[in-house]
């Protein structure tokens, strides 16, 4: 009687466990989706970019430049144009509210950037072609702009 008690029991603890066990599959099944859902998400949202343009990289290697540096200087070159009590000369629009500054800035690849500025209360964006001539020397031309309305 008490073997038939102790299986029992031991049974009982066994179909905790393994309900337990299944438990803990789906939610590790779920993360790993999520975990997919969102390395795929990166990688939809770096398609263009600088970083994962291998056909850019190797253009800038060519001319004897690290990419990864150069993105980070050509970024810091155009927000360090944001200067107190003046717009940024890149922004083709007067501040209204405020100066006109950068706020983001994204390579594409080794051509092209998109911006983002505002005066704090008007936004917009720009579409920057770029160059890096043989001295070093960077070139921006804004190619087209855009800024928002003020919505009430």
């Amino acid at each position: 009687m008490n073997a038939k008690k102790a299986k029992e029991s031991y049974d009982g603890k066994i179909e905790n466990l393994m309900a337990t066990i299944a438990e803990k599959d789906k939610e590790i099944e779920t993360k790993n989706l999520e975990r997919d859902s969102l390395i795929d998400r990166v990688l939809e949202l770096t398609y263009f970019s600088l970083e994962s343009d291998e056909e850019a990289i190797n253009y800038f290697e060519e001319q004897g430049y690290d990419a990864e540096k150069l993105e980070l200087t050509i970024s810091d070159q155009i927000i360090a144009q944001n200067k107190a009590g003046a717009d940024n000369p890149i922004v083709p629009y007067a501040g209204m509210e405020g100066n006109m500054a950068i706020n983001k800035v994204r390579l594409l690849n080794h051509k092209w950037i998109i911006a983002d500025f505002t005066d704090g209360v008007y936004w917009g964006q720009l579409f920057i072609i770029y160059d890096v001539r043989k001295d070093g020397v960077v070139d921006f031309e804004v190619a087209q702009s855009f800024l928002y309305p003020r919505s009430q």
